[in-house]
């Protein structure tokens, strides 16, 4: 799986540096994700996880400024729009999730698919039942309003409304903060699900147990800097990564 990576990676970042003036978030990091993959980037709080997938994205603040080589599908990108990102099929679920919440769940998971329709797909709403048998909570409430959801149900609405698009890319910001043990372990068997449709997944996560035990691949992000990194599972048997991030007594989630 590791070679197919290497061979033709959906999205290769090397040298990627962020500043918000004269601070230096994020230092030359690269990285790689190949089709079908999960490749996690875990790491303490403020040590420039979101700041990377922003970078990538394109939606940095104005205070920010990127540098280095962002290649989607073997196109460079750094220089285009979030918009342009998103009709290649690069697509961000951010740790807010950005909901609608006065519109339905059906209505929110609609929106999802507009850029299809507005580029005049006909079948693009063929992915609902595909959601929908993903995350059988979100039929039941297909009539309710978002803002009435449960913070697990707004999880799992915000990544099914990022599948709508039929992205080849998605990218996960935090996907398990502030959910309860259960609904985090129901999450992270979804997003290992989706390994079956060929989307590549890059997940941004604090909970590196969870994230290191679904993903291919791994990567280490500490005050800026990528500091180690290596197939899941040896990461999640390096000494350091177990001190620090995993805990001596701390059981699988």
């Amino acid at each position: 799986m590791m070679s197919e990576m290497v061979k033709a990676p959906i999205l290769e970042v090397s040298g990627l540096a962020v500043r918000y003036g004269k601070i230096e978030a994020l230092h030359k990091a690269s990285i790689k994700v190949g089709a079908g993959q999960i490749v996690s980037v875990i790491g303490p709080n403020g040590a420039g996880k979101s700041t990377l997938l922003n970078a990538i994205m394109g939606a940095l603040p104005v205070t920010g400024h990127a540098s280095g080589r962002i290649a989607y599908l073997g196109d460079e990108v750094g220089a285009l729009p979030i918009e342009r990102r998103v009709a290649r099929g690069m697509c961000l679920v951010p740790e807010k999730r950005e909901l609608f919440a006065s519109m339905t769940v059906e209505d929110n998971l609609v929106l999802g698919a507009y850029r299809r329709k507005r580029a005049g797909e006909r079948s693009f709403l063929d992915q609902l039942d595909h959601v929908f048998a993903l995350f059988p909570r979100l039929k039941e409430r297909r009539a309710q309003a978002a803002g009435t959801l449960s913070g697990g149900e707004r999880q799992m609405l915000a990544v099914g409304r990022a599948l709508m698009g039929k992205p080849d890319l998605l990218m996960l910001d935090e996907p398990s903060l502030g959910l309860a043990p259960l609904i985090v372990k129901e999450i992270f068997h979804i997003i290992s699900a989706l390994r079956q449709t060929g989307v590549a997944t890059l997940l941004i996560e604090q909970n590196a147990r969870a994230a290191l035990q679904i993903s291919d691949y791994g990567y280490v992000l500490e005050t800026g800097d990528l500091a180690l990194e290596g197939p899941a599972a040896e990461l999640a048997q390096n000494p350091r990564v177990i001190e620090t991030y995993l805990g001596l007594a701390k059981k699988p989630v």
